[in-house]
């Protein structure tokens, strides 16, 4: 995960599909939180949440706080609220194109992009989809390497399970080399994730006021 860029939070690449978990054999038996969340996230058609982001690339940094929306099958709106970029936004409804608008006096002008677009990822290069809590979830559960679960304790107190992953080839792994996800055991959904390259904290991300089933229509997500 990763992120003055741009007008907006952040793109997808990929199809519909591949906002889906895709649960493994291996991460299931491994840290059954992720199997938790799968099942808890396979009951939910929709869903808001705030981001504090904290993301570092060389002697580069980056904070933001994100509003997503989420509705199934592939629709997202953003917001960036705090931080470099305030008050840009962009709506992705799959396809190679997002929409999107700067923040002051310029925000009621609606542009479309390439999802590849420089503007249209965040420092570390994060996309949209990559920025939802299913897509952190999957990357610990079909990224090459160890994982392990055990109790979190609690995480601005909230009682947590802790899974951490510890990647096989940190080169194909954006030069992530250790990350960490906290998930709520009421909920099964993550409330924080901490990457790091080597010693160097390059994410590190807190979810709050998360509401499922929110009652999201496909007009929520103007493109």
């Amino acid at each position: 995960m990763n992120r003055s860029l741009a007008f907006w939070s952040a793109v997808a690449s990929g199809a519909a599909l591949a906002l889906l978990p895709l649960q493994s054999a291996y991460a299931a038996s491994s840290a059954p939180a992720i199997a938790a969340f799968d099942q808890s996230f396979a009951a939910t058609n929709d869903y808001t949440a705030i981001l504090h982001v904290h993301e570092a690339k060389g002697d580069r940094t980056q904070d933001r706080v994100y509003q997503y929306e989420f509705m199934k099958p592939h629709f997202v709106k953003t917001l960036i609220l705090e931080g470099d970029g305030k008050g840009s936004g962009g709506v992705w409804v799959g396809g190679d194109q997002v929409s999107g608008h700067q923040g002051g006096l310029f925000s009621g002008i609606h542009l479309k992009i390439s999802i590849h677009d420089p503007r249209a990822v965040s420092l570390r290069g994060v996309t949209i989809p990559e920025g939802l809590m299913q897509r952190i979830v999957d990357d610990y559960a079909t990224t090459p390497g160890k994982l392990t679960q055990v109790d979190g304790g609690k995480v601005n107190g909230v009682p947590t399970d802790r899974v951490e992953l510890k990647a096989a080839d940190p080169a194909a792994n954006y030069g992530v080399t250790d990350q960490i996800l906290y998930l709520s055991k009421e909920t099964h959904w993550p409330v924080r994730q901490v990457m790091y390259s080597g010693s160097q904290i390059v994410l590190d991300e807190t979810i709050s006021d998360l509401k499922t089933n929110v009652g999201l229509k496909q007009s929520d997500f103007p493109f």
